[in-house]
């Protein structure tokens, strides 16, 4: 039997999500310190093999060398068909995962990969005695697992997050780069982003978890970045990958509410509360509901996650 998730709800802010590095002391110490909702600590592409080792060690060396950050810690082990993600996970998990909020699952193509992990990732947590329990995030980025995102989403109660990569899906069905990104000839991706994407964010909300956009490639072009991050917004993903400090902002303003949208849950609220049900009133000369109640609840809780997280800083 799976397990089936709840309705959609957020269970952690996650507008941005900043990737650095794991052999990169520094930028690691500094993307701790940033705005990113989500610092997520590579231990996969952007660490070259014969760095892997060491970078693991220097992840758990800043790790434990810090007070637990106020800001949400996430870990990029290696694949499953590599020689590495054995070591990544024993390694950091004993001997930092209690300082440790999320691991993320890179291409995974079926749930057997996820439950191992999830089976893992247990004993370790009971062997050395701890309360605190590691999410899972989920990163699909080939065909098979877009095929597969039921079934991956709901392999473990640990499972926060879908992610999409965009670039290695490119890959995956045959299509170029540009497919995946955006540039000023092409200012919106291709048409083959449009089904893994919308699959994602349906799969995540089924299963109440979080969709999260990937990495848009050139970190130097903000106007680019933005279009891919009101595109994915308007597919409904709830936050964006940023490779570079600059698009953390971007990320965070385009990702999160509006002050208006604030504004305008908080009217619906107040429009429908004291209707009989079925609730339906009309603002503005139109007809608001239930359904509007909903979104407008999960906007105003939103809003309050970022009030909370701003007033940590």
């Amino acid at each position: 039997m799976t397990w089936k998730g709840p309705r959609y709800r957020r269970q952690r802010l996650n507008r941005s999500q900043l990737v650095v590095p794991g052999n990169r002391a520094s930028m690691v110490a500094k993307a701790l310190r940033s705005d990113a909702d989500i610092v997520l600590i590579d231990l996969e592409d952007s660490v070259a093999p014969m760095e892997k080792p060491r970078a693991r060690s220097t992840i758990i060396e800043i790790l434990n060398a810090v007070e637990r950050p106020e800001i949400v810690v996430s870990v990029r082990i290696n694949a499953a068909d590599t020689p590495y993600m054995y070591r990544d996970l024993v390694d950091i998990v004993e001997q930092a995962g209690d300082r440790l909020d999320l691991l993320m699952v890179p291409k995974v193509s079926c749930s057997v990969e996820v439950a191992a992990l999830d089976m893992l990732v247990t004993q370790i947590e009971q062997a050395r005695g701890w309360s605190h329990r590691i999410g899972l995030e989920l990163l699909i980025e080939t065909a098979t697992g877009i095929e597969n995102a039921m079934v991956i989403a709901t392999a473990s109660p640990r499972s926060e997050s879908l992610h999409f990569g965009p670039l290695d899906y490119a890959a995956s069905i045959g299509v170029g780069m540009r497919a995946s990104t955006a540039d000023a000839d092409h200012p919106e991706p291709d048409d083959s982003m449009n089904y893994p994407m919308a699959r994602i964010v349906t799969v995540a909300r089924a299963n109440g978890l979080r969709a999260v956009d990937g990495p848009y490639a050139d970190y130097t072009d903000g106007v680019g970045f933005e279009r891919a991050a009101r595109r994915a917004r308007r597919l409904g993903f709830d936050g964006k990958w940023a490779i570079h400090p600059d698009q953390i902002p971007l990320a965070n303003g385009i990702m999160g509410p509006a002050e208006e949208d604030v504004q305008m849950a908080r009217r619906i609220m107040a429009a429908l509360s004291g209707v009989d049900k079925p609730a339906v009133a009309a603002l503005d000369g139109r007809m608001i509901d239930g359904a509007s109640l909903r979104h407008a609840r999960d906007v105003i809780a939103q809003a309050d996650q970022i009030k909370e997280r701003n007033r940590g800083r």
